[in-house]
């Protein structure tokens, strides 16, 4: 005899197809089902405080695991409450699944509660968005939801179910459930133009490789990206983009990996690998990109292909793909490279262009400037936690940690996209640790971890390492700095504005009372490593406060200043 299942376990059982075996969601009436079904297939959910932080947490589970993040938020305000995240990540080209609650389908348009145009919104913000009013075709849309998420322009989509369509019920045995294709593949180049790709590569004096965050989701063949650098002794950028840190490339063992964001500036050609010409890579133009470099532009989305920066060759193709047609032509045209002049003056530039960091590692200022604090952070890692997590959230704090920090492995630093999203920490955190429950060392400037504070119960009921440190400067730093900086005779007749200003030292570490851990408040950073090594070794979340110079701006910032 057959079997009735309703709508939330036909979601559930293609999500198991689908082999997810985590998703992110915060209760709620509309998507019952699918949680009672989720728990019948033995899928994982973690409850969240916040459907934002459930989003963000999702998209890190991605970024980390280099597979699908799922959410899931009830109807009208949960599903209105994961926006930004879903902007998060088309900017990053994360391949998010969002699945949405949706009110009463026979009572559209007459007032109902929660029946709110959230579909319509989501158009708007993510790489597709459907909604499914059948119920026996609930694992075709969801099939179709993850085929369209990690399609080559990889990015977040979004479902919605309404509640008729999940608490309706179809035959076991007429349901068709679409099996995941498991089957790895990747796209080769034009042979044509990877030939000519390769000449210009071994006639190159100072070439740069540029890896895209979207690299994280197309890895095939991935090994001949470290190949092909070694070969040729290619510098190589990723910096603002960590995702795709330590995928190709062990950092601390490969430095051509670290000396490519200075050297792109100085260029003769620029080999970009799935990369999108944001903002975030100065739009590959002058000053950030040599302007009279020859650019390959090879991205497995044809439509990225000249934008923002012309390319001299573009082609089609998957990055460890080309990355092996590459060496393979270039191999065969040029004996290998030595380490020479391109390497020695990309190191130095490096140093240049880093000397602001560099600087603030030694800096013997009390309290500490925030770049010292990062460094002393690192260095806890470094002797005590190589392979943690290194979550960077904040305006300001986020760029002292990020380029302080080094990626052993793809997923082992995480930060926002181009959007610039400030508060997305606590949920990168406990996506990061959920995809391959490795602790996490979460990095926060004062403002930015008001955002989601709560998801500290989260991590304490998950039973979620995690070592919290704040940056706290008492401001919403990164914009009072940059006004500072914009307008001084302004701001020292006027002040700045309240908005920019905090309760001076607010006691953050106090919240670890709740949940026994550990919470400590420091101001000098010889106090550093041994308040990591007192919170780590309790084994429960904790939190680091650590008073910083109120003046000391990053490099980034001082780049904003001059923007604004």
């Amino acid at each position: 005899m057959s079997k009735m299942l309703t709508g939330g376990q036909l979601v559930a059982r293609q999500l198991k197809k689908e082999g997810v075996k985590t998703v992110f969601a915060l209760s709620g009436g509309h998507i019952m089902p699918i949680m009672y079904g989720l728990r019948e297939e033995g899928i994982e959910v973690i409850s969240v405080r916040h459907e934002s932080a459930g989003g963000y947490a999702a998209d890190a589970y991605a970024r980390v695991s280099g597979k699908p993040g799922v959410v899931i938020t009830t109807a009208g305000p949960g599903v209105l409450n994961c926006v930004t995240p879903m902007v998060e990540a088309f900017e990053a080209g994360t391949p998010l699944i969002h699945i949405g609650g949706g009110g009463f389908q026979n009572m559209y348009d007459s007032g109902v509660a929660q029946d709110s145009p959230t579909l319509d919104l989501m158009k708007t913000v993510c790489k597709d968005a459907k909604r499914c009013l059948v119920t026996e075709r609930l694992p075709e849309y969801v099939r179709g939801a993850f085929r369209r998420a990690t399609s080559a322009d990889s990015g977040p989509v979004y479902l919605e179910i309404p509640i008729t369509t999940v608490m309706g019920k179809a035959d076991e045995d007429e349901v068709a459930f679409p099996e995941a294709d498991a089957v790895a593949s990747a796209v080769f180049g034009d042979p044509d133009r990877m030939n000519a790709a390769a000449q210009m590569l071994a006639e190159a004096k100072k070439p740069v490789l540029v890896l895209g965050e979207q690299c994280r989701y197309s890895t095939l063949h991935g090994e001949y990206v470290e190949k092909l650098v070694n070969y040729l002794q290619i510098p190589v950028h990723s910096t603002f983009l960590p995702a795709v840190r330590g995928l190709f490339a062990d950092e601390t063992k490969n430095e051509l990996f670290s000396l490519g964001e200075a050297a792109v500036a100085a260029a003769d050609l620029i080999l970009e690998l799935n990369v999108n010409n944001l903002q975030n890579l100065g739009r590959a133009k002058p000053p950030a990109f040599n302007k009279a470099a020859k650019v390959i532009q090879i991205n497995e989305d044809k439509n990225k292909i000249g934008f923002n920066r012309d390319a001299d060759v573009g082609i089609v193709a998957s990055p460890g793909a080309a990355a092996m047609q590459l060496y393979r032509e270039a191999s065969a045209l040029v004996p290998q490279v030595a380490a020479g002049a391109w390497v020695e003056e990309a190191r130095q530039l490096t140093a240049k262009a880093r000397k602001f960091f560099s600087d603030a590692k030694t800096s013997e200022a009390q309290p500490p400037v925030p770049g010292r604090l990062a460094a002393e952070t690192v260095k806890f890692l470094a002797e005590n936690a190589p392979d943690w997590h290194v979550i960077c959230d904040g305006g300001d704090a986020a760029q002292w940690i990020l380029y302080n920090s080094v990626a052993r492995y793809p997923g082992q630093v995480v930060k926002f996209s181009n959007l610039g999203t400030i508060g997305t920490g606590a949920g990168f955190s406990l996506g990061a640790w959920a995809a391959d429950r490795k602790p996490v060392l979460y990095y926060v400037g004062d403002g930015s971890f008001g955002f989601h504070a709560m998801e500290f119960e989260t991590f304490v009921r998950n039973g979620v390492p995690v070592v919290c440190v704040i940056s706290n400067d008492s401001a919403w730093g990164m914009i009072k700095l940059a006004e500072g900086l914009s307008k001084p005779d302004f701001i020292k007749e006027h002040g700045h504005h309240s908005v920019n200003l905090l309760q001076d030292m607010f006691s953050y570490e106090k919240m670890t009372e709740m949940w026994g851990g550990v919470g400590i408040r420091i101001d000098r950073y010889e106090d550093v490593i041994p308040s990591l090594k007192k919170i780590m070794d309790s084994g429960k979340p904790g939190i680091l406060n650590c008073e910083v110079d109120k003046e000391a701006y990053s490099p980034r910032t001082l780049g904003f200043a001059s923007v604004m």
